[in-house]
C-alpha cells in the first residue's frame, strides 16, 4: 500500500474560520478560535495520521498589511506557507471578494501544486448568494477546485478532507505516527491564556498581550504552570489585573478549565503580569517570543 504525506496549509484574510476547519480537521482545539481579527500569530501545525497517510495541516495568521514589527513576522509566517506547501487551501467566507494582499493572491493564481479553495460559512446564506460566490471564485482563481463548506457545523469538511487524501504526494511521514503537532507544551499553555485575555477584553489590551510560560513542572496527577502576563504599559497592567485582581483572577480559572481538559490532569496555574514596554516593535523580544524566525 502506498504512503502518502504532505503539508496542507491554509491561508486567508482574517476570521474566515482557518482555526476552526484546522481544529475540525485535527480533531483537537489546536488553535484558539474568538470573534476577534488576528487571533492566530504563529503557524501552528496540526498532524493527522492514518495507515497510509499523513497530513500535516498549517493554520497560518489571517493575511493583513503589516503595521508594526510582529504583524510583519506575523505575514512572515504566511509566506512560509507558500514555500513548502503540497497542497494550498484558500479560504474566504460568504459575501467576500478578494485577498486583503495582491502579491498573496497572485502566489495564489499561479500557484502549480493543487489549490482547493473552500467558500465558508455557508450556513449563513441562501442558494442564490452561494451560487453567485461560486461563480465570482470561479473566475477569479480558474486553477482552484471550489467547495463550499461549513467549518463550524462541519459540512462537507470530510470531502474536503478525503479529497485532500488523494491529492497527497506519495511520501513516507515526516513525524512519527502518534505525534500530534510539532509545538511544545508551553506554547498552548501560552495560546490558551491569551485565548482567554482575547474574550475578557476589549480595544488594544488583547494584541498588547504575549504570554511566556517560565515553569512548567508535570507529576503523575498535576501540573504546576507559573506563566507571565506581558504587557507593554503600565496601564495595561493595571486593567489586566482589575479590581483587587478580580480580571486577572478569572482569565486564570478558564485558561486552567481548559488547560485541564487539553492535558487531561489537574493543573496548578499561577500567573502574574510584567510590562515589556514595545515588545511588539522589538527584534530581539521577538526573536524571544518565537516570532522572526529567519
Amino acid at each position: 500500500m502506498e504512503h502518502r504525506a504532505g503539508y496542507v496549509n491554509i491561508i486567508g484574510n482574517p476570521n474566515v474560520g482557518k482555526s476552526t476547519l484546522m481544529n475540525a480537521f485535527v480533531g483537537e482545539r489546536l488553535s484558539i478560535i474568538t470573534s476577534k481579527a488576528q487571533t492566530t500569530r504563529h503557524r501552528i501545525l496540526g498532524i493527522v495520521n492514518g495507515d497510509d497517510f499523513q497530513v500535516l495541516f498549517s493554520d497560518t495568521p489571517g493575511i493583513i498589511k503589516p503595521a508594526y514589527e510582529l504583524q510583519n513576522s506575523m505575514m512572515d509566517f504566511v509566506k512560509s506557507a507558500f514555500e513548502d506547501a503540497d497542497i494550498l487551501v484558500y479560504m474566504v467566507e460568504i459575501g467576500e471578494k478578494e485577498l486583503k494582499d495582491e502579491a498573496f493572491f497572485n502566489k495564489i493564481i499561479h500557484s502549480k501544486i493543487p489549490v482547493l479553495l473552500l467558500l465558508n460559512k455557508i450556513d449563513k446564506s441562501n442558494q442564490e448568494q452561494l451560487d453567485e460566490q461560486v461563480q465570482l471564485w470561479k473566475e477569479k482563481v480558474p486553477n482552484a477546485e471550489i467547495y463550499p463548506i461549513s467549518a463550524l457545523e462541519n459540512f462537507n469538511v470530510q470531502t474536503v478532507f478525503d479529497r485532500i487524501i488523494e491529492l497527497l504526494p506519495v511520501s513516507p511521514a515526516f513525524y512519527p505516527k502518534d505525534a500530534l503537532t510539532d509545538k511544545p507544551e508551553r506554547f498552548f499553555v501560552n495560546e490558551t491564556i491569551r485565548e482567554k485575555i482575547l474574550l475578557n477584553y476589549d480595544k488594544e489590551i488583547p494584541y498588547a498581550v504575549e504570554i511566556e510560560t517560565e515553569e512548567f513542572i508535570e507529576d503523575d496527577n498535576i501540573i504546576r504552570i507559573r506563566a507571565v502576563i506581558m504587557v507593554e504599559r503600565d496601564t495595561q497592567k493595571g486593567i489586566i489585573i482589575g479590581h483587587k485582581g478580580a480580571a486577572l483572577k478569572k482569565v486564570g480559572i478558564q485558561a486552567r478549565e481548559d488547560l485541564e481538559k487539553f492535558f487531561g490532569k489537574q493543573i496548578h496555574l499561577a500567573t502574574y503580569v510584567k510590562v515589556n514596554k514595545d515588545w511588539r516593535s522589538s527584534a530581539y523580544q521577538l526573536k524571544r517570543f518565537g516570532y522572526n524566525q529567519k
